[in-house]
């Protein structure tokens, strides 16, 4: 397991690299996350601390939530009740005020590791509907007889809620809650920006679906007709 580390002052850097060893992880530290997030899909993180100022946290929270699900701590100079509501409400898990305790992060990103385990993937069951199979083992999507296609775990986690839910119409902020793992209003342009990324590995002709519809000012739906 390792953590992707996102620092701009060298001594924060330092003991922030060194709590998260403690914990276990790997520590990959960078500065730039528009990069981090690009090389992204090649080698994905168990965890994220943020602490690049207070400059953007909340769009920095937003972006990373577009691309995965793992636990997001940030690290803020002040604990403005106003911000620390509207990072949690973006999908941060944890929110930790300068100046901080090392010893007390370690328990807290330790704690934070264990709830996110989850259920492991292998043992939900294989779907099959229509000319689709899905299968959570190998996080991959077979349609008809073309070769199966990997699938992000944001990607697997939105088609699996709809083919568990085939033929019923899934509103925005239940598959924000579903698929993110948190509740809000529900942020439409994050699930357009998945759903546009899923069809092109599900769908034949990506602008013309026949799985993943869009129901017009409710949300989306699984459809098993051909």
């Amino acid at each position: 397991m390792y953590a992707l580390l996102l620092a701009r002052d060298s001594d924060e850097k330092a003991v922030l690299s060194l709590v998260l060893q403690r914990v276990g992880l790997a520590v990959n530290t960078t500065n730039d996350l528009e990069r981090a997030l690009q090389v992204w899909p090649q080698r994905p993180a168990d965890l994220i601390l943020l602490a690049l100022g207070d400059d953007e946290p909340l769009a920095n929270v937003q972006c990373i939530r577009a691309e995965t699900t793992v636990p997001i701590v940030v690290i803020v100079s002040q604990m403005v009740e106003g911000l620390h509501y509207e990072l949690l409400e973006a999908g941060a898990d944890l929110v930790i005020p300068r100046p901080f305790s090392a010893r007390l992060l370690i328990a807290q990103v330790r704690a934070l590791l264990r709830r996110a385990g989850g259920m492991p993937l292998f043992s939900l069951p294989v779907l099959s509907l229509a000319d689709l199979t899905l299968d959570p083992a190998t996080q991959t999507i077979q349609v008809s007889d073309l070769p199966s296609r990997r699938l992000t775990r944001l990607e697997f986690r939105l088609l699996y809620i709809l083919m568990i839910h085939q033929g019923q119409v899934l509103p925005t902020e239940t598959i924000v809650e579903q698929v993110w793992g948190y509740s809000g209003r529900g942020d439409k342009d994050l699930v357009r920006g998945l759903v546009r990324r899923l069809r092109t590995k599900v769908e034949p002709d990506p602008g013309n679906p026949q799985y993943v519809l869009t129901v017009p000012g409710v949300g989306y739906s699984f459809s098993q007709e051909e």
